[in-house]
């Protein structure tokens, strides 16, 4: 297939890019660097792949674009870690509702008048910030409150626009919640605000970096923020884009919504140790804890049977062969500025 991909020079669509061209598809990214500044990727200059930077609210280049594609990903947004929710709560909301309205106005086009066979939409288990039932099954986000953090809130929208764009315009649609993000390709957010975690600026992105550039940096005790008892699954980038494209290209993921994810949950405070071990070996762990942000969820665990029956697909990825990729990887980052 031909697939476009927005946001392609971000952190997951790095994973997703190389894994369609591996799987021999030719994708077509769009990306205008807004939250890391230029990055090159090792696929540039793969002959099935062509980049374009520009803005995805360009409706006119964004059809350009979409006009000889089968499917495309909408990964464009803006996106980081619990900081980006307090940070930019009206900015997350606004910016990333134009990304959307563009996003899916180009595909309704593209579906009436030419090839476009599906849209997928890349949505987030902040869907689920209100649950009270764990795991977390697909459904259970029309049965909870609402989110309440305006990111939450607006990938909960996104789910809506594809609900919307079927019924009304018959585009077909995959949703899909990725659950916490680790690999390589996250670097120090652009932006002008900064936050200070101890005595370390936040790369303002997701927190196995933030927690692996205080350590390195020699932070200690450590800073963690809340008790460090909240849940999270990490799941590693190179799974999520198998799972991705499996979206993608099984017939069975039409009109369906898949949580993409490891089974295995981790407190913060157990990444937080093992990082720790990792980089200064027998020294003993020290934390401190700081007050936590408010919408600091303490609770993520998703069902992932939909994805395996449905898709055949598994998060088998260890938490600890992750770090052994990610930590030399952030090492390398901070000698050269990015972090």
């Amino acid at each position: 297939m031909n697939i476009l991909v927005t946001g392609s020079a971000g952190f997951i669509a790095g994973y997703l890019v190389e894994e369609l061209l591996q799987r021999g598809h030719s994708v077509v990214g769009i990306d205008n660097y807004s939250k890391y500044g230029p990055v090159e990727k090792s696929y540039d200059h793969h002959p099935h792949y062509h980049f374009v930077q520009g803005d995805v609210k360009d409706s006119k280049l964004l059809k350009e674009l979409i006009a000889g594609c089968d499917q495309v990903v909408a990964i464009a947004a803006m996106i980081g870690g619990i900081t980006y929710f307090h940070e930019y709560a009206y900015d997350l909301l606004a910016e990333n509702e134009r990304i959307t309205a563009a996003t899916f106005d180009a595909a309704i086009w593209a579906r009436q008048h030419k090839k476009l066979q599906k849209i997928n939409v890349l949505s987030s288990s902040m869907v689920y910030e209100s649950t009270a039932v764990y795991p977390s099954p697909e459904g259970e986000q029309l049965c909870c409150p609402p989110p309440l953090s305006t990111y939450g809130f607006q990938k909960l929208a996104c789910e809506y626009f594809a609900k919307g764009a079927w019924e009304q315009y018959q585009l077909p649609y995959t949703i899909i919640r990725p659950f916490n993000c680790v690999g390589t390709g996250e670097r120090r957010a652009k932006n002008k605000k900064e936050i200070l975690s101890g005595n370390v600026k936040l790369a303002m992105s997701h927190v196995v970096p933030d927690l692996v550039q205080k350590i390195l940096k020699g932070q200690d005790p450590l800073h963690i923020l809340g008790a460090g008892n909240q849940i999270r699954h990490y799941t590693y980038g190179g799974d999520l884009a198998e799972g991705i494209a499996l979206c993608i290209e099984n017939e069975q993921a039409v009109n369906e919504d898949f949580n993409l994810s490891t089974p295995v949950s981790t407190t913060v405070l157990e990444l937080a140790e093992a990082i720790w071990n990792k980089v200064k070996g027998d020294k003993p762990f020290r934390y401190v804890t700081d007050t936590p942000f408010v919408y600091d969820v303490q609770k993520r665990i998703p069902a992932v049977e939909k994805a395996k029956n449905l898709l055949g697909f598994e998060a088998k990825s260890d938490l600890n062969v992750m770090l052994d990729e990610v930590i030399p990887w952030i090492k390398e980052q901070m000698k050269s500025g990015n972090m």
